[in-house]
């Protein structure tokens, strides 16, 4: 009888123990998620010249770099719904919207010259199926 009763609270145990290591590793991702998102959705809403839109293309296009998301024939980011960033900018001058590999592939220095004190705002952020910041689109502003 004793047997069958440490067998059961052992049993217990490790289920509830296992329960417990997979909540608390779903907490933890839960707050990388959060803690990733914060760093692109500080930038919903706000009003950013445009010297500071390439340092954050730069930074999306590192992103994808660096988590190895693969191009497709015309050099643009797959969306691969775990860690992609894909950025568009719209530009009123002329009513287009670009992506952020074309400004970034033809040369950041051209958007800079033309754009370096213009505000662009970030007026619209979308996530993926992980709830992982995965679009974000910037409008030119007039001055």
């Amino acid at each position: 009888m004793k047997k069958i009763i440490i067998l059961i609270i052992c049993i217990v145990i490790i289920v509830l123990s296992t329960f417990g290591v997979k909540y608390i590793n779903y907490r933890a991702e839960r707050n990388k998620i959060k803690q990733d998102n914060l760093e692109y959705e500080i930038y919903l809403n706000k009003q950013i010249f445009g010297t500071e839109l390439t340092t954050f293309i730069n930074k999306a296009t590192d992103n994808n770099e660096r988590n190895k998301v693969i191009k497709d024939d015309k050099g643009f980011y797959i969306q691969n719904d775990t860690n992609s960033i894909e950025v568009e900018i719209r530009i009123t001058d002329n009513n287009t919207t670009y992506k952020m590999e074309t400004l970034y592939n033809s040369g950041m220095i051209n958007f800079v010259q033309n754009y370096n004190s213009i505000y662009f705002e970030c007026t619209k952020i979308e996530y993926n199926k992980l709830g992982k910041v995965n679009y974000l689109l910037f409008e030119q502003k007039s001055n």
